[in-house]
């Protein structure tokens, strides 16, 4: 399943909401754990997520499911497809592995 690269971009004066969605949230993360690859915040800004899905419809609907989206979070959600190509996480430089 393709790789999306998500930032999540707060909304002004988010932070009471996502301290009152805190749970939810992280409950929404567990339950889906399969489809994270990384996830977390972007002090004090937003979030970024890296996220399997069927095609960029399917992703921006995962991530609109999460309670952080639904409750209004997040003022902007930018979503593109990502390869990961090179670090620790893939094994070296993916170029060189054949």
């Amino acid at each position: 399943m393709p790789l999306f690269a998500v930032r999540c971009v707060d909304a002004q004066g988010a932070g009471p909401l996502r301290q009152q969605h805190l749970a939810a949230h992280l409950a929404h993360v567990e339950a889906n754990m399969a489809r994270y690859r990384v996830a977390g915040p972007l002090a004090p800004s937003g979030s970024l997520l890296v996220i399997e899905a069927a095609d960029e419809a399917d992703a921006r609907a995962f991530i609109m499911a999460d309670p952080y989206g639904a409750a209004g979070v997040w003022a902007d959600v930018i979503i593109e497809e990502f390869r990961a190509a090179a670090g620790t996480w893939v094994g070296g430089a993916t170029w060189k592995q054949g």
